[in-house]
């Protein structure tokens, strides 16, 4: 996977990198969540550095819920380093694009196109590919920066694995981080 013609104004959006994803309070850590943890950092200095804007997506649980607002696994994990001019969107269900303002954040940036990183492959980074591609978006997923927890049929690498093939298929560019950021 060689990194894609992106367009300048691609802009970066992280999905659901929350403290609950990694803190192994309530469920395990996502798969390899140290390692997500870098890639997603490298992921975001590469868009800092050629001038992208990136933004954050945190899903609201309902009340009684890990995620819920105000509950401790609720905030963008601060390993990430969110940057204070960094937005973030709030959302309920899993497509990003259900919360209109970031439709317009990306379209504000001028841009076709999206980079998409994040947690959980096969609910809310699925969601917000064919959102993304609902809307006409040109997508890219980076393809090692994105997880989820083993279910009962298969373990997180063969959902990871499943779904790159799936994104793949419907016509979404998929890169490494490595290729990506060129490290």
């Amino acid at each position: 996977m060689s990194a894609p013609s992106l367009a300048d104004n691609a802009p970066l959006i992280v999905i659901d990198l929350q403290t609950g994803m990694f803190d192994g309070v309530h469920e395990p850590p996502i798969h390899e969540a140290s390692a997500i943890v870098e890639r997603a950092r490298a992921v975001i200095a590469w868009a800092r550095r050629g001038g992208r804007k990136v933004a954050f997506v945190r899903h609201d649980g309902p009340a009684g819920d890990p995620l819920a607002p105000g509950e401790p696994g609720w905030p963008v994990w601060p390993a990430l380093g969110q940057a204070a001019d960094e937005p973030t969107f709030a959302k309920s269900v899993g497509d990003a694009f259900s919360n209109a303002a970031l439709g317009d954040w990306v379209a504000g940036q001028g841009a076709g196109a999206v980079v998409l990183l994040g947690a959980q492959t096969d609910f809310c980074v699925a969601a917000t590919v064919k959102g993304a591609m609902a809307r006409g978006l040109d997508v890219t997923v980076v393809s090692d920066a994105h997880s989820t927890l083993d279910n009962a049929g298969e373990s997180a690498r063969q959902i990871i694995g499943r779904h790159n093939g799936e994104f793949a298929e419907a016509g979404v560019n998929l890169v490494t981080t490595k290729a990506l950021t060129g490290g």
